[in-house]
């Protein structure tokens, strides 16, 4: 059993197919999710796991070299836009209509339980050399 990190096993797998360029969502529990994309559902109730939470230790565990969120979150949610700008460097945004286009290309989508509106990010692989 591991002792430390992600301790899921269906996400500590996810993430280990993982490669450079490829795309993960971490998202609230009311984004859609369309067909495609491997999805690992963290969420238990509402709020529980937080969006923060599960994004921390995302990005404790993969290399991201680019960032995407909905534009929208700047002014529904202040707080977690200012965690986003916080935790990624080079973060970009767009309409909200289109992370949700974007998400069909992702290759994981990890599911929290956030119920604050517009807590979804779009994080792109990177390599660590």
């Amino acid at each position: 059993m591991k002792k430390a990190g992600i301790l899921n096993r269906h996400l500590a797998g996810a993430l280990a197919e993982l490669g450079h360029g490829d795309e993960v969502l971490v998202c609230d529990a009311g984004m859609p999710v369309p067909p495609g994309p491997r999805v690992v559902d963290l969420a238990f109730r509402a709020g529980v796991p937080a969006f923060a939470e599960v994004l921390d230790g995302l990005l404790d565990e993969l290399v991201v070299e680019g960032a995407t969120a909905a534009e929208e979150v700047r002014e529904a949610n202040p707080e977690t836009a200012a965690l986003l700008a916080a935790r990624l460097d080079g973060l970009t945004h767009v309409t909200h209509e289109e992370l949700k286009r974007r998400t069909s290309h992702a290759r994981l989508v990890v599911r929290t339980g956030e119920a604050r509106p517009y807590a979804n990010v779009l994080l792109r692989c990177g390599v660590f050399f």
